[in-house]
């Protein structure tokens, strides 16, 4: 639990430090685009809180060092670091494009493949493990796959608190799985990461006084990618269907998201919309409850937008937990879930979502 509680507090400190100094560098940090189709704050807002996370690990892996005299927590920040280096820059600068951030991320899985020994070299299907035996194709597919959950990811960062408590609750799913299988290095990180997440939360969540960030956001989806490759690249009795359902909720968002902008729109993958889950939440279920322009009552709908998202992510977190080892139970609540996703978008899009899902307007 020191890890834990160190990771915690030098989070806090740090996110505090930003948000009090933030007229010093509200320049560089701070998002002030207010018009954008994926923008809901009224004022600008520090946008680095990536850099508090990264922070929090370092001092925990600086402990884990001390204590055990063991570098390998360190290694794997080490190996994040292009990935959040990407996010990072783009926070402050605006200048780099998605495209570099995915090959930046990619570097960063590609280092893990050669330095940690993250490779997926297997899915539980039959065939395709035998495929996967093959290292070359082993290494396309894990930087594929990890970049990809790193995006995910900042994809579903839109809202206070979305894409922290997401992630927050996913971390702690892994540690439990690690602490099951005995892979302290997996536990101490995620200990870590669950504390480092909470001190920023404080912060963010009602009120979004910071943000995570692409920084931020690139380093939560890339060690959640990375730890779960690890996990399962370790222990065998670990199906590799239990991080994909973990993180299934951020992966149908953006392969959904791809369908609707290049199948349906004919448009870039790439561009920006307003017509994400959690938007149309926001805009449909959440909006006219407290229907006033007000900022304190935009800010107000904001916070109450997540809890939505949380509710569904969970439909993914629990079975993943409770049927770790048993691909085909995993596999099954996988469907469930595309499913659920699927019916509750084209629910919400046609005005008919379910009436408990609805608030009245106060």
């Amino acid at each position: 639990m020191q890890i834990l509680i160190l990771a915690f507090l030098v989070s806090l400190l740090c996110t505090l430090g930003i948000i009090r100094y933030a007229h010093l560098h509200e320049h560089l940090t701070a998002d002030h685009d207010l018009d954008g189709v994926q923008k809901f704050h009224d004022a600008p807002v520090p946008r680095v809180g990536g850099l508090s996370l990264a922070l929090g690990l370092l001092a925990a892996g600086a402990l884990v060092w001390l204590q055990k005299r063991s570098g390998s927590f360190v290694l794997v920040l080490l190996v994040a670091a292009p990935a959040f280096a990407g996010g990072l820059v783009e926070d402050l600068t605006k200048r780099v494009g998605p495209l570099a951030r995915l090959l930046l991320t990619m570097l960063a899985a590609g280092c893990g493949f050669y330095a940690l020994g993250a490779g997926l070299a297997r899915l539980d299907i039959g065939w395709l493990d035998a495929v996967l035996r093959w290292w070359p194709l082993s290494l396309v597919v894990t930087l594929v796959a990890v970049a990809g959950v790193a995006n995910a990811v900042n994809i579903i960062d839109g809202y206070n608190g979305l894409a922290g408590v997401v992630t927050l609750v996913m971390f702690c799913a892994l540690a439990y799985v690690a602490r099951q299988v005995g892979d302290d290095q997996i536990w101490n990180i995620c200990l870590a990461l669950v504390g480092a997440l909470l001190g920023f939360l404080v912060w963010n969540y009602p009120r979004g006084h910071i943000f995570l960030g692409d920084g931020g956001a690139y380093l939560l989806g890339f060690l959640l990618a990375e730890l779960s490759v690890l996990l399962v690249v370790r222990h065998p009795q670990v199906s590799a269907w239990f991080p994909l359902l973990l993180v299934i909720y951020p992966i149908v968002e953006t392969l959904f998201s791809i369908y609707r902008r290049v199948v349906l729109r004919g448009r870039s993958p790439g561009m920006p919309d307003a017509a994400h889950l959690h938007q149309l939440v926001y805009k449909r279920l959440v909006r006219w409850v407290l229907n006033r322009s007000h900022p304190d009552f935009r800010l107000t709908r904001n916070a109450m937008t997540s809890p939505y998202l949380w509710m569904l992510s969970s439909l993914g977190v629990i079975p993943a937990v409770l049927f770790w080892q048993h691909t085909r139970v995993l596999q099954a609540f996988a469907v469930l879930f595309i499913v659920s996703y699927v019916w509750l978008y084209r629910s919400i899009v046609r005005f008919r979502s379910p009436r408990w899902l609805r608030r009245r307007s106060s």
